[in-house]
């Protein structure tokens, strides 16, 4: 009988891989599909290479979104059934993947802002409204970022109909978010730092700290890290 590995480790790619300007006929499309379609007439046409698995539905995602966004880096992988919102706010950088069934919810006045080498993990969940993610950052499958609350104000309203505060979220460059974590309203993530699977993060993390727990508490400093050090 086949006995499984205890554990083993193995050579990362994503972040690893050099990058390569996709096609200049990739471009020409974009630019050309931005003169001829409004937003409304491209969310359709994206709608029609939403599910499909196939490299021409992937090549077709990757083109509408860059035709659509505020800015659009090169060698981008969109799976299949992403959802999006207010597209048109998005910053979105070089070798960034996004996983299947993922959605990203922008706001019309707002800024979602992914950096480069950034590996998102299928059905996770961005309240984009006022969103940065910077270079590096992994983000496990399921995970979310919540952006905004009712003020639930006054009382005798419901709290559906009280008015909506937008708090910035970022994230910080080579940070690691575990599977089905959940980033409240006006967090930082540290820079290099670890949020554990499932965790609930309430307050900023330090750089190059772990996290973990609901809410999430401060664990240990990353190993080789000292905390006098410079950031």
């Amino acid at each position: 009988m086949y006995e499984l590995a205890k554990s083993r480790v193995v050579t990362a790619t994503h972040g690893s891989q050099e990058l390569k300007p996709d096609p200049e006929f990739e471009v020409g499309m974009a630019k050309h599909l931005r003169h001829q379609y409004s937003n409304d007439q491209l969310l359709e046409l994206y709608n029609r290479f939403t599910i499909g698995e196939g490299d021409f539905d992937l090549l077709m995602r990757r083109i509408i979104w860059r035709t659509m966004a505020r800015r659009f880096g090169h060698g981008v992988r969109i799976g299949s059934g992403v959802g999006f919102k207010h597209l048109e706010t998005f910053e979105i950088g070089d070798r960034v993947f996004i996983g299947s069934q993922s959605y990203i919810q922008g706001r019309f006045d707002g800024r979602c802002a992914i950096g480069n080498y950034v590996w998102i993990g299928p059905q996770s969940y961005f309240d984009a409204r006022d969103l940065i993610v910077e270079d590096y950052v992994g983000w496990g499958p399921g995970a979310k970022v919540l952006g905004s609350t009712h003020t639930a104000f006054p009382v005798d309203v419901p709290i559906i109909q009280t008015d909506l505060e937008i708090k910035s979220v970022k994230v910080e460059s080579g940070a690691d978010i575990g599977m089905n974590a959940v980033i409240l309203p006006g967090v930082t993530i540290g820079k290099g730092s670890i949020v554990g699977a499932g965790a609930v993060v309430t307050k900023d993390v330090p750089p190059f700290a772990v996290v973990a727990g609901v809410p999430a508490r401060f664990l240990r400093w990353r190993e080789g890290y000292e905390p006098s050090q410079s950031n």
